[in-house]
């Protein structure tokens, strides 16, 4: 367990066990959730790419790819079409 002091402007000090293992970094967001009267804080970025990732589940094969390696290679058409070179 870690304890953080909170300032005179409702500000803490995220101790630096916590951020590593959340792996944060200087101007990084964290999310707070609440949940049956506890608090919880996690990554921003991480729960969003999680996010992303849980929504984009199965889309690829539904799409007709059979690999990252095809997907990649639609993208990169894209971006050509999308820059005209």
């Amino acid at each position: 367990m870690e304890i953080a002091k909170i300032s005179s402007k409702g500000q803490i000090t995220i101790p630096i066990s916590v951020r590593e293992a959340l792996k944060l970094k200087p101007g990084d967001k964290i999310v707070i959730q609440e949940e049956s009267g506890r608090f919880y804080f996690d990554n921003a970025a991480l729960v969003a790419f999680t996010r992303v990732e849980q929504e984009f589940s199965g889309a690829a094969a539904e799409a007709g790819f059979s690999n990252e390696e095809e997907m990649q290679t639609y993208m990169k058409e894209i971006r050509k079409e999308v820059r005209g070179y």
